[in-house]
C-alpha cells in the first residue's frame, strides 16, 4: 500500500480570539483545521461562502449576516445551518479574516 506524506501545518499567528493576524497565512488546510475545532466538516458550499467572505474582506466591504443572505450563495437559514452557533463569527474565523465589526 502506498502512502502520501502530507506536510504538517505551519504555525500561524492569531489574536486572543483566535482570528488570523495575517490573512495571507490562510489555506484550505488551515480552514479545515479551524473548522474541525468548531465541529464543522467543510463542504464545497462552505468553501464557496468562505471564499466570498475573503473576497469581500479584501474589497473592504463591511460584512453582515444580511449581506451574506443577499449574496446569492446561501440564504440566512442556510448560512446558520452551515455555521451553527454564530455563523458570521465562526465563518470569519474559518475564512482567516478579521472578526467583523457587526459581531460582538
Amino acid at each position: 500500500m502506498e502512502t502520501i506524506a502530507i506536510k504538517k501545518l505551519a504555525e500561524v499567528e492569531v489574536n486572543a480570539e483566535g482570528y488570523l493576524k495575517n490573512m495571507s497565512d490562510w489555506s484550505s488546510e488551515l480552514a479545515k483545521e479551524v473548522a474541525s475545532k468548531e465541529n464543522i466538516q467543510l463542504t464545497d458550499k462552505h468553501f464557496e461562502v468562505l471564499n466570498w467572505l475573503r473576497t469581500k474582506q479584501a474589497e473592504g466591504v463591511p460584512l453582515s449576516i444580511r449581506k451574506i443572505g443577499n449574496s446569492g450563495l446561501v440564504d440566512i437559514k442556510q448560512f446558520y445551518a452551515l455555521f451553527p452557533g454564530g455563523p458570521l463569527k465562526i465563518s470569519s474565523k474559518i475564512a482567516g479574516i478579521s472578526k467583523p465589526a457587526s459581531c460582538i
